[in-house]
C-alpha cells in the first residue's frame, strides 16, 4: 500500500496535546549512546513512492557507507508516523510540508533538512460519471480519509470552484475504505492516493476531476527530524542527506533493481508502481537548493494562511527553524 497523508482537521487537536512537549531521547539512542559508539537514528517513512528511495538505502547498506546507524521504521497508518515524530519516538520522518506545519502549530519541534518529491498528479479527487468538474461536487457525498493530503486537495478543489465543504456532505473514512465505498456506490467521489486511485477508478465512468498536478508544488513532502536530534548529532543529518542522493544514483544506475526493490516494499508489481512514479517528481540537489531559498518559505506562508483562513489551526505556526538549508547545501555534487 502507498502513501502519505496531511495535515488537517480534527488531527489538530490530537497534535495539540502530543506535542505540547516533547520527550527526552531514549537513552538506548540519544546523546548517552555515543560514549558508546555511532548514535542509531530512526527513520520513519510510509507509503508513498517519494520515499520508497529509503528502503532501497537500506538494502543497500548505504546508510553504512556514509557512517550512520539507521534503524527504517515502516509505518502501515502515516499519521501513526505523525505521531511518532510528534512525541519523540522516532527522530525522523518522511511527511508533507501541510503535516509539518500543523504539527508545529501544535507546539512540535521540528526541521525540515530534505525535500523528497513533489506529488503531481498521484493525489486525486475522482468522481462518478455524472460529475465532471469540482463545481459539480456542490450538494454531492466525497469521501477522504480525515487530514490527509487528499482532505486537503480536496478543499483546494472546492475553493477553486467557488465553494467549502459546506456545500457537500463529507465522509470521513480511511482512504481504502473510502475508495471501495466509491466503487460500491455509497460515494459520489472519493479523494485518495496511489494506489488507492487505481481502486476508486474501477468505478465504470468514474474520472479524476482534480489532481496535485492542477496545484503545483501544493504537496511537498520531506524529511523533517526533531531539534533534538539536529541540536545533538548534526552529523547524523548530515548523513542522511547524503545517503539520500547516494541512493538517487544509484537508483539511476540499477534502476531494474531498484523498482523492484520498491515495489516489494509497496505491495504492488514493478508496472503498478512505475505508474505511480510518474505521479511524483523526485527533486534533485539543485531543485533542493531552490525549493530552500524561494519555494518552500512561500509555500509554507500560503499553506499557513490557508489553514488558518479555512479554520484548520487558530494561528499560523512559527517558520523560524523549520527550514534547515545548510544539509543540501553541504552536499558536493
Amino acid at each position: 500500500m502507498l502513501r502519505r497523508l496531511l495535515p488537517i482537521l480534527a488531527a489538530f487537536s490530537l497534535f495539540g496535546t502530543a506535542c505540547a512537549a516533547e520527550p527526552a531521547a531514549d537513552p538506548g539512542t540519544g546523546a548517552a549512546a555515543t560514549a558508546a559508539g555511532p548514535e542509531k537514528i530512526t527513520i520513519g517513512f510510509s507509503a508513498w513512492p517519494g520515499w520508497f528511495p529509503w528502503q532501497v538505502a537500506a538494502e543497500q547498506k548505504l546508510f553504512e557507507k556514509n557512517g550512520v546507524q539507521v534503524e527504517l521504521k515502516y509505518f502501515d497508518s502515516y499519521t501513526d508516523s505523525l505521531n511518532a515524530l510528534a512525541t519523540g519516538t522516532i527522530d525522523a520522518n518522511s511527511q508533507t510540508l501541510n503535516d509539518t506545519l500543523a504539527s508545529v502549530a501544535g507546539g512540535a519541534q521540528q526541521s525540515i533538512v530534505l525535500v523528497n518529491d513533489n506529488s503531481t498528479g498521484n493525489d486525486q479527487i475522482i468522481a462518478a460519471p455524472e460529475i465532471k468538474t469540482p463545481a459539480d461536487l456542490k450538494g454531492k457525498t466525497v469521501a477522504a480519509e480525515q487530514g490527509t493530503v487528499d482532505h486537503y486537495l480536496l478543499l483546494l478543489a472546492l475553493q477553486k470552484a467557488g465553494l467549502t465543504e459546506a456545500d457537500i456532505t463529507f465522509t470521513p473514512m480511511l482512504t481504502d475504505a473510502a475508495a471501495a465505498a466509491f466503487v460500491a456506490g455509497q460515494v459520489d467521489a472519493v479523494g485518495a492516493f496511489a494506489p488507492f486511485t487505481s481502486t476508486a477508478l474501477k468505478r465504470e465512468g468514474s474520472t479524476a476531476i482534480a489532481t496535485s498536478a492542477d496545484f503545483p508544488g501544493a504537496i511537498p513532502d520531506h524529511l523533517v527530524v526533531t531539534k533534538d536530534l539536529l541540536g545533538r548529532n548534526e552529523k547524523g543529518v548530515q548523513a542522511l542527506v547524503e545517503t539520500w542522493f547516494d541512493t538517487l544514483e544509484w537508483i539511476g544506475a540499477n534502476r531494474p533493481a531498484a523498482l523492484e526493490i520498491m515495489a516489494k516494499r509497496a505491495g504492488v508489481s514493478v508496472a503498478d508502481y512505475e505508474t505511480y512514479d510518474q505521479g511524483t517528481t523526485i527533486f534533485t540537489l539543485e531543485q533542493n537548493r531552490q525549493a530552500f531559498a524561494a519555494d518552500l518559505p512561500n509555500q509554507a506562508k500560503l499553506i499557513s494562511d490557508f489553514l488558518v483562513s479555512t479554520k484548520l489551526v487558530d494561528a499560523a505556526p512559527p517558520l523560524d527553524g523549520l527550514f534547515e538549508p545548510k544539509f543540501v547545501q553541504a552536499v558536493q555534487p
